[in-house]
């Protein structure tokens, strides 16, 4: 049964004496119209409990300032030794006549002049007559040249031509004895020389002392390649002693304090400041060694009004 209609007569006063009298029809609710109300009730009263709910859970969330963050990733750095050196040549050698009294009759090449082994290089002439001529007994490049047409050359003293052998040169680099035995022959190395720009570079060998004053010694590093350089240039090298593979985050989200390093965190929006153990630093991210695992949520750039428990919004940095 739904809604029951029931009409009765009802008079109301009129004008004067006269009563007005209509008919007005009443309801009344059956037993099936009533069971559908009181599930509509429920259903609202329902409703009204979860709206009630969601705010009260709203009311509990954590609420903070807006803070950049990014996950803890995997990395890996290149431990590297930096050295700061000049150009030299791996080998010098001097070009001399093997007798003395010869008068230089001619000279035919100048420094910086690229010759072949057995090239001429200059004519001499000895007291009795003829000609010596000198040639080059390497391959390279002529470093300096004392020649010069109607000088005397002899077997001893300055000599006629310093040529640099086959044109190899090592950066002669001063090392800290705290980072010399870390070096080691055929550790590669990057070398940027003035004038000469970025040219590779691989140890060849490391000085068994150190200068006692300074303790610095000394480590030779070849340069390889074709470029032409410039004895005594200024280069700096960077050494590759090793590689370290871990977590890594940015050098802004480390934190430094007197106990140590620490790296903030993010938990259920709240902070957590967490102690780490930092190593190798490279293109502005740090080596997480200890305290922090791939994935951990970090606080991008960490500052010290930011406190443990404190809540926060998180939002993701972008790349």
């Amino acid at each position: 049964m739904g809604l029951l209609a029931r009409r009765r007569r009802v008079c109301y006063p009129g004008n004067g004496r006269s009563m007005n009298c209509v008919r007005e029809d009443r309801f009344r609710m059956g037993h099936s119209g009533s069971v559908v109300m009181m599930r509509r009730l429920a259903l609202a009263a329902g409703l009204m409990a979860l709206a009630q709910g969601a705010v009260a859970a709203q009311d509990d969330a954590p609420k903070g300032a807006a803070v950049s963050v990014l996950k803890a990733t995997k990395a890996c750095f290149d431990n590297t030794v930096e050295v700061s050196g000049i150009v030299l040549a791996r080998d010098e050698t001097a070009v001399r006549p093997d007798r003395p009294g010869l008068k230089v009759a001619e000279v035919m090449v100048d420094a910086g002049d690229t010759v072949t082994a057995g090239q001429n290089l200059a004519r001499l002439t000895p007291p009795e007559g003829g000609s010596i001529t000198i040639q080059a007994p390497v391959a390279g490049t002529i470093l300096s040249s004392s020649a010069s047409i109607g000088a005397l050359a002899s077997g001893r003293g300055e000599a006629l031509f310093s040529i640099i052998a086959r044109n190899e040169f090592d950066l002669v680099g001063l090392v800290p004895s705290a980072q010399l035995g870390k070096l080691a022959v055929n550790q590669t190395a990057r070398i940027r020389i003035v004038g000469a720009g970025e040219v590779d570079g691989k140890i060849r060998r490391v000085a068994p002392t150190v200068e006692p004053n300074s303790q610095l010694g000394q480590a030779f590093i070849s340069i390889t390649g074709t470029t032409r350089l410039l004895v005594n240039s200024f280069g700096r090298a960077v050494i590759k002693i090793g590689q370290s593979c871990g977590v890594a985050v940015p050098l802004t989200a480390i934190l430094y304090d007197p106990d140590g390093t620490v790296v903030q965190v993010v938990r259920a929006q709240r902070i957590e400041t967490k102690r780490v153990e930092i190593g190798l630093m490279a293109g502005g991210q740090v080596e997480i060694r200890e305290g922090l695992a791939e994935g951990d949520v970090v606080v991008a750039r960490a500052g010290a009004l930011l406190r443990e428990g404190d809540p926060v919004r998180p939002v993701t940095a972008s790349n």
